[in-house]
């Protein structure tokens, strides 16, 4: 079955270039009406032009399309407000969101300076914040949503020089798990992408033989997924290359430790049966870890 986007409207953030430009032109060419959001930026988001944003709007329209520009800075919440008023008076609706925009500053932890920190998590972390918020009771209303955040390889497993990056990119994930929560009764699912790709973000990061082979075409078809009718929730998906995984947060099994040992020696002790990861598995929510952990000592202290 071909999945389409007809009657659909989106918003994709960054769409300028790179990655969000891909997935914009492919949800148009799917039929959804899709809004090019590009505050125009370097990639350390100083500067700002429209250029790019109508460039990627002229590629849909000469395919038969339907697209419009938005100049929207993420870290702007009125602008981001207005961005989606924008949407919503010219397409009526908006079923899509996907939170592409992002910068880099990187340095190791000791030579950054914090307003080079600030900056990167108000990109990515509060960019992806104001856009979702914007939406949020549009899709609430229509009983309808579909958005995707997107993580990084550094901030699931780290990366040298990139705590800002990486920390920003790790509270995506957060986010997703709180949201995938309340917006479940609205039939709003999201869902979070971890891309590798050859962008600006990476071209002096990978290795040149690297660049060559990992297109943005070859990441999208997960981005898509995420945000169809069907797309899972509560789901990140890694793409780079053509190749696909899935990544979760896991918890090993609760290990019970009697009062007496109950104490920092005893923690060390017990340290191996605590990270046995062959007992590992994911929870659908705090809660159910919470209660795993109570039912163990409950159990323990019974024994």
């Amino acid at each position: 079955m071909t999945i389409r986007f007809d009657g659909r409207v989106a918003i994709v953030t960054g769409s300028g270039n790179g990655l969000g430009r891909v997935h914009a032109l492919e949800l148009a060419r799917r039929g959804a009406k899709v809004v090019i959001n590009d505050f125009g930026g370097g990639r350390d988001g100083t500067g700002g032009s429209s250029e790019a944003a109508l460039k990627v709007v002229e590629e849909i329209r000469a395919a038969g399309g339907t697209a419009i520009a938005n100049g929207a800075n993420v870290c702007d919440f009125e602008q981001v407000q207005a961005m989606v008023a924008q949407a919503k008076a010219e397409f009526g609706r908006v079923d899509v969101l996907v939170n592409n925009a992002g910068i880099l500053r990187d340095k190791t932890f000791s030579k950054m300076e914090m307003a080079d920190f600030r900056a990167v998590l108000d990109v990515h972390l509060m960019g992806s914040v104001h856009c979702t918020k914007a939406v949020w009771e549009v899709m609430r209303e229509q009983n309808y949503g579909r958005i995707l955040m997107t993580t990084s390889a550094s901030g699931l497993f780290g990366n040298f020089g990139q705590s800002n990056y990486g920390a920003a990119k790790m509270a995506l994930v957060g986010l997703m798990h709180m949201l995938t929560i309340e917006g479940a009764k609205n039939n709003i699912r999201v869902n979070t992408i971890a891309p590798m790709a050859a962008t600006r973000m990476t071209e002096d990061v990978l290795p040149a033989a690297m660049l060559d082979a990992i297109k943005p075409e070859q990441v999208t078809p997960a981005a898509l997924f995420l945000v169809s009718e069907d797309a899972p929730t509560k789901t990140t998906l890694s793409a780079g290359g053509g190749a696909f995984s899935a990544a979760r947060i896991e918890d090993t099994a609760p290990v019970y430790l009697p009062p007496a040992e109950c104490t920092v020696e005893g923690v060390a002790a017990r340290f191996a049966q605590l990270t046995d990861w062959s007992t590992a598995r994911a929870y659908e929510n705090s809660t159910v870890q919470v209660g795993a952990l109570i039912e163990a000592a409950m159990k323990g202290m019974k024994a």
